[in-house]
């Protein structure tokens, strides 16, 4: 409670100041004072009291010289002075206290005016200050806002961003998969080739078989590269998705740091101890961006990742579909050379049957052939006696003596015999000689089947192998890279 006539004067505006002396010089400046400045349009004001008020209630300093309200020189007389002479007059005293009272008024009726204005201009700028610092708080609310549901939007999109470059790698690993699976059956089908390089004679022809694994390899090779470049495919979109990645981390957590500014700003109040002045931080401009640019930035990154992800998908799509087509290609493929291969091994095991069959034939042939050449030489040799005989006889005729030499019937039936026999040794022989040339074409013939036998054993056993090694292909699964 101060007394009436006194400076009412807060406490946080520093020392009070007297009325009736000047004020006192400043000793010491504080660094954490605040030194207020003034917008423009706003009249500087040295104090807040007014200079009129000073005027009226400031008092001489010093109180021994005489009060002279009319403002004339003072009469010069001495100091020790006889009572009876006054120095002033009535009518002078009653003018000095009307101008008192008058002065008085005027003082309290300016001093209650400015008290009331000051009291409402402080409850207005309160209210301002108040209004301004609520409007901030719900603007840095908003911004809060603002910046939780980019966060969640980047954090869904970043989640979803990983799902798909996980998924996008899965569909690399089972390319690799599906690719190492491949080196198998396209070796066995090498393999094949190579051992059926080995066949001998007529067998080594370009067969379908040939051609199937001819084909199968090919087909093999083909379906690799094809899952190579998707692979290469893939690994380019995997650094799409991690650039996208990073750049979404990054905004991400700026927009972390920013919350947390921000929700740091949000529940500063002026009771809390983090508070101080920064001169002059009003008047620094550090901002890079607009909310239309911020928002744009964030959405520019969203949608950056939504056509990564999007290409993804459909390189997902791709991988899966040529894991498919070219699985159901190598195992038509595997099919077909399978079936060539039987069609194949029973043609051959055909051949070599029907070959058995007619070596069993000739070597029958052969048999016969030799007792008849055995029954020719006997036949031969039985008829060389009788020849014997007759031409004994036709010799020992010769020796007749004289007419006796008679060309009789009996002279004539020896040489028809003669005659007769030699014709026969000479068939007999001559059909002798075609028995064995008949043997020795057999025997040929015998050696050339069991040599085609040997060929079409040969060629039976070496495609019989590889149906061995073609026993196990790869299943539907392990080729679309599943393990």
């Amino acid at each position: 409670m101060e007394f009436l006539g006194t400076t009412q004067v807060a406490s946080y505006c520093g020392m009070k100041k007297s009325c009736l002396f000047p004020d006192p010089a400043p000793t010491s400046t504080t660094k954490d004072t605040y030194q207020s400045y003034y917008l423009p349009g706003y009249r500087h004001l040295s104090s807040w009291r007014p200079s009129l008020l000073h005027k009226v209630i400031s008092i001489p300093p010093s109180s021994d010289e005489p009060f002279n309200p009319a403002g004339r020189p003072p009469t010069v007389l001495p100091t020790l002075r006889s009572a009876l002479h006054s120095r002033y007059s009535t009518r002078d005293w009653h003018h000095a206290n009307m101008v008192q009272l008058k002065g008085s008024e005027a003082s309290r009726y300016w001093a209650g005016r400015l008290n009331t204005d000051s009291v409402r201009l402080m409850q207005d700028k309160d209210q301002l200050t108040y209004e301004m610092q609520e409007d901030s708080r719900r603007n840095l609310g908003e911004r809060i806002s603002n910046i939780d549901f980019w966060r969640s939007e980047l954090v869904y999109e970043l989640e979803c961003l990983l799902r798909e470059t996980q998924a996008l790698e899965t569909a690399k690993k089972r390319l690799e998969c599906a690719v190492d699976e491949m080196q198998g059956p396209l070796k066995t089908a090498l393999e094949c080739l190579y051992y059926r390089e080995k066949r001998k004679g007529i067998d080594l022809v370009h067969d379908d078989v040939e051609k199937n694994l001819i084909k199968e390899a090919d087909v093999f090779k083909d379906c690799q590269e094809i899952l190579a470049k998707l692979a290469q495919r893939i690994n380019r979109q995997l650094g799409i998705n991690r650039d996208v990645q990073h750049a979404l981390e990054q905004d991400l957590s700026d927009k972390n740091s920013a919350h947390f500014i921000d929700e740091k700003c949000f529940n500063l109040r002026n009771t809390s101890d983090s508070i101080n002045f920064y001169h002059g931080v009003e008047k620094v401009d550090g901002t890079v961006s607009v909310p239309v640019t911020w928002a744009k930035f964030s959405e520019d990154n969203i949608r950056c990742s939504q056509h990564a992800r999007a290409n993804s998908v459909k390189l997902r799509e791709d991988t899966e579909v040529g894991l498919e087509s070219t699985s159901e290609e190598m195992w038509n493929q595997f099919v077909s050379t399978n079936l060539a291969f039987n069609n194949r091994i029973a043609e051959v095991a055909d051949a070599k049957n029907k070959l058995q069959a007619q070596l069993a034939k000739v070597l029958q042939e052969i048999f016969q052939t030799e007792d008849m050449i055995m029954l020719l030489e006997r036949s031969i040799m039985a008829k060389e006696y009788p020849l014997k005989v007759a031409q004994t006889r036709l010799e020992t005729r010769t020796k007749r003596p004289n007419i006796e030499l008679c060309r009789d019937a009996p002279q004539y039936q020896l040489v028809t015999e003669v005659y007769t026999i030699d014709d026969t040794l000479q068939t007999l022989k001559k059909r002798l000689q075609e028995a064995r040339d008949t043997l020795q074409m057999l025997l040929a013939n015998k050696s050339k089947l069991e040599h085609d036998i040997s060929v079409k054993a040969n060629s039976f056993f070496i495609d019989k192998k590889c149906m061995d090694m073609r026993k196990t292909f790869p299943s539907t699964p392990r080729l679309i890279g599943y393990t």
